[in-house]
């Protein structure tokens, strides 16, 4: 009887040690990169360099606050705005010397699924004169890109054309695995704020917590679906009014999930990073789709937008403007 105690005992103890710890609670030991899209703000054009220095102030002290490392990724063409230049500038300084870097995202945010090789290419340069100066200003060089619309060609040349142009100007392509749309989110949340409504506001909130948390926990099982395991993860955020007042509150649904922040640079060690992509199409996606459609293995199942949000985005007159 003893012996089968000790037997018992040695089972329940390889199984708790050899079981994957994916399942939700925070057991799995879970990494992700956060990437920020959209700088100096991802409504800028219908913003004072006041409200952006603002946001921007807001967004760097959540990330400091809750020890997230952060990739800032730049649209230089919202910096030129009339008599606000400057101080535009000033607000991507900020990221840089608050120890933050800042990446490429285009000069005017153009598609390469909707230009032409050589017209994207001349975005992409025209997009990295004010980041490689203020990067410059702490011996750094700009050193990723982030896709516009995560579209990386129509075609397999296009794409692999632009890749090796990217490349010899020396940018590590920066991909995503965790998209929340909270670039949906953000207009309706910013209108709320501007009307007063604090109802609307916590309401918004609460939707995108619970619908990031339901695409966090969608990835993860398309990550082991595809790959076998889940990879260092990166989330794409955008520079928006709903994240600069909430990254505490996203963030603390993040790590109930088991993750720990990390740089972008230590993401895009994870071997997945290298595996073959020829995902081509009309519309931007996710790395993870990508990998599985690669491999011959469409994702399916994505979980649904809010209804009630998407039918506020839509009423907004110019939602780009939020």
């Amino acid at each position: 009887m003893k012996k089968l105690q000790i037997l018992l005992h040695i089972c329940t103890l390889c199984i708790t040690v050899l079981a994957p710890k994916f399942a939700g609670g925070g057991e799995a030991d879970r990494q992700i990169a956060v990437t920020i899209d959209d700088l100096p703000a991802d409504a800028a054009f219908s913003m004072t360099a006041t409200t952006i220095t603002e946001i921007n102030t807001n967004l760097l002290k959540g990330l400091r606050d809750e020890k997230i490392p952060a990739v800032g990724f730049v649209n230089e063409k919202k910096v030129y705005h009339w008599g606000e230049v400057d101080q535009r500038i000033k607000a991507l300084a900020m990221w840089v010397d608050s120890g933050f870097e800042l990446g490429n995202h285009g000069f005017s945010h153009l598609s390469l699924n909707n230009a032409g090789l050589k017209a994207w290419e001349d975005d992409v340069i025209h997009g990295e004169n004010v980041i490689g100066l203020l990067l410059g200003e702490h011996n750094m060089k700009p050193r990723y890109f982030r896709h516009p619309y995560l579209a990386t060609g129509r075609d397999l040349q296009t794409r692999r054309e632009a890749e090796a142009f990217l490349t010899g100007r020396n940018y590590r392509i920066a991909p995503v695995t965790v998209d929340p749309w909270d670039w949906m989110f953000g207009p309706v949340y910013a209108d709320a704020k501007k009307r007063g409504d604090a109802a609307l506001q916590q309401e918004v909130l609460n939707s995108y917590l619970l619908h990031a948390d339901a695409v966090l926990a969608y990835d993860e099982q398309l990550s082991r679906e595809t790959l076998g395991y889940e990879p260092k993860q990166i989330l794409l955020l955008h520079d928006n009014q709903l994240n600069a007042d909430h990254l505490k509150e996203l963030a603390a649904v993040i790590r109930k999930r088991g993750y720990k922040f990390i740089a972008l640079a230590d993401a895009l060690s994870d071997p997945a990073y290298s595996m073959p992509d020829t995902f081509v199409g009309e519309e931007g996606s996710g790395w993870l789709d990508h990998w599985a459609i690669t491999l011959g293995k469409p994702p399916k199942g994505y979980p649904a937008f809010p209804a009630a949000i998407m039918e506020r985005y839509n009423k907004l007159p110019n939602p780009l403007d939020y």
